[in-house]
């Protein structure tokens, strides 16, 4: 692979240097007031300048890809390198930039709407193909720059403009949608919590592959509340499970409630009734098994009683597609004649027509 450019002392302290604003565009930042974009633009902003410390990445290494939807005005707000492209496609030109250009860290913002419906054949490619990108899909169950209708993610029934009957399709399951297609990373979190939603993305960043991240992200012109049940702040502990690697499933605000697995069907059990801890499902995020990852990506549709998982699902280490690509090419350099375009177009498979 081609080595990571030394860096001069000076550019080590200005990266020392960094903070928030100096991610901060001076772009007016246009979504409706009180969207759920602007929690997570500003805990990216305020995220990158430690994660360009942690790993020593200069600011003009950073790129940030788009798509189309509310969420793809992302580029725009990030003082870094970045491109809005066209409806679905982000993933696809993230990954020839990142191919192209190995050294940079980059990321792909879209939404439900974006990513798993034209775009969602990109979207599987790009994480089956474990290109190291860090993709963010902001999930608001609805379409809101087209002003409300229905979307892949919302659920059957819902009324909307486009469907004032309300729809009868099935919704897509982003995260099992990710673990099938190999992903490398699958993490969700939660737009207001943002502790956690900063955690997350750190995560991602230091990941080397397909890092796909959902995001439960609140649109209150078109779909308020969507996920307020089990979001909101005030049942959120009760209501929603923390994966940590290596720890036993319990949650709860007290802490008294735990997952075990009846067969393959995760139960809540009550631990302040005398449910033995020793029998709770264990996180285990490193497996290269998908079986659990998936259970814990359908836990919420298993039960109302149980509750919401955010956190990281599953974190694998892979060879990368770029990386490997870039090792075949050095590898063709090498080779006899590299460069040679005359050798090249009469070597191999040719033929003389008389």
């Amino acid at each position: 692979m081609t080595a990571k450019p030394e860096l001069s002392p000076e550019k080590i302290k200005e990266i020392e240097e960094y903070d928030r604003k100096i991610f901060t565009s001076d772009q007016i930042v246009r979504w409706c007031p009180g969207c759920g974009d602007y929690s997570i633009l500003a805990q990216m902003q305020k995220t990158m300048p430690e994660i360009c410390q942690e790993q020593g990445i200069p600011r003009e290494n950073v790129a940030v890809v788009s798509g189309i939807g509310c969420s793809s005005r992302f580029p725009y707000y990030m003082n870094t390198y970045g491109f809005h492209s066209i409806h679905g496609r982000a993933p696809t030109f993230a990954s020839g930039l990142k191919i192209s250009r190995p050294e940079l860290q980059v990321w792909v913002v879209t939404g439900d709407g974006d990513a798993l419906s034209i775009g969602g054949n990109h979207l599987i490619h790009a994480l089956r193909r474990n290109v190291d990108l860090k993709i963010l899909l902001f999930n608001n169950r609805i379409y809101g720059l087209t002003k409300g209708q229905y979307s892949p993610t919302s659920e059957q029934g819902k009324k909307t403009k486009s469907t004032p009957q309300g729809s009868v399709d099935y919704p897509i399951n982003p995260l099992s949608l990710a673990l099938a297609a190999e992903a490398t990373f699958v993490a969700r979190t939660i737009d207001a919590d943002t502790k956690h939603l900063a955690s997350i993305l750190k995560r991602a960043a230091r990941h080397k592959g397909s890092a796909f991240i959902e995001i439960y992200q609140n649109c209150n012109i078109f779909n308020d509340g969507a996920f307020k049940s089990f979001a909101d702040k005030k049942v959120r502990d009760d209501r929603t499970i923390v994966l940590e690697h290596g720890q036993p499933m319990v949650f709860g605000k007290e802490k008294d409630k735990g997952i075990r697995l009846d067969g393959l069907k995760p139960v809540v059990v009550d631990l302040a009734n005398g449910a033995d801890e020793s029998s709770l499902l264990v996180h285990d995020e490193k497996t290269t098994d998908p079986t659990l990852a998936n259970l814990l990506a359908r836990l919420e549709e298993a039960d109302e009683s149980t509750p919401v998982p955010v956190g990281v699902f599953r974190a694998l280490d892979k060879p990368t597609y770029d990386g490997l690509l870039d090792e075949q090419v050095a590898t063709a350099q090498e080779q006899p004649n590299a460069g040679d375009m005359a050798a090249l177009l009469a070597g191999g498979e040719t033929w003389t027509v008389q």
